[in-house]
């Protein structure tokens, strides 16, 4: 598990990825995909977004991302669609890149583009959010973003800020966080100083496979995000024990 190796345990616990293993599928897809299409058919505005500015560079992840899943055996393309691994076809459309690839992985994807001396978020897919509020954040700086985060201090701030200007084409980075849940529940949004309610119980692992990679041509900066949930009689407990020493 990431937090049982002291590189990812401290933050941002930044590793460098294979630009091949950006994107990824795990024993969650069929569930997930099916989820990621109710809700981008039923609830759009809640897990999408993008600002005229960023149309460019979404259409650019989606072609970046098509590149790699032609070179996936799981995934078969038949003209204008891609067949996904669990047989669902989904047709590739340019004019909504985003929520087209909301219905091809499991990934989310926000975009931010440079701004004054920050990144700012300018476009999402954001099928799972895990306690914040896509209608809150975009447009946002990255300081903005993580506001009501202790943890992002001035220091912290100034290292991610560098690492989004540092970050090249073709060498992506990757980190992970996990948290305990009460609800498996994967749309779990909420907004700034919404109280949670008081968990009975913390019975769920939710952990993110974070990832950053810039764009070649537009130089978007993209976060990508693959959830995963598991009850922690799942989890290896030397795994679980290091993870409460960290989160006690």
């Amino acid at each position: 598990m990431p937090w049982m190796d002291p590189v990812g345990a401290k933050l941002p616990g930044i590793r460098p990825l294979d630009p091949e293993a950006w994107i990824f599928q795990d024993e969650a897809f069929t569930g997930q995909m099916r989820q990621r299409d109710a809700l981008i058919r039923t609830r759009p505005a809640e897990i999408h977004a993008l600002l005229p500015e960023a149309a460019e560079s979404a259409r650019e992840l989606l072609s970046e991302t098509l590149i790699l899943l032609l070179k996936n055996a799981a995934y078969s393309v038949e003209s204008d669609r891609i067949i996904r691994p669990d047989g669902e076809a989904v047709e590739i459309d340019f004019t909504a890149p985003l929520l087209t690839l909301g219905r091809l992985v499991q990934e989310d994807f926000v975009l931010h583009l440079p701004e004054g001396r920050e990144h700012v978020m300018k476009a999402a897919i954001l099928c799972f959010p895990a306690s914040w509020s896509l209608s809150e954040k975009i447009g946002r700086p990255l300081t903005g973003i993580h506001r009501p985060v202790k943890e992002y201090d001035e220091n912290l701030a100034l290292r991610v800020q560098r690492l989004f200007d540092a970050i090249r084409p073709g060498q992506p980075l990757w980190r992970s966080n996990a948290l305990l849940y009460e609800d498996p529940a994967l749309f779990q949004p909420r907004r700034e100083g919404e109280v949670r309610p008081k968990p009975l119980s913390r019975n769920y692992l939710r952990s993110e496979r974070q990832a950053l990679l810039r764009l070649p041509q537009t130089k978007a900066v993209v976060f990508s995000i693959h959830t995963s949930i598991l009850h922690v009689d799942r989890v290896p407990p030397e795994a679980l024990a290091a993870f409460r020493a960290l989160h006690p």
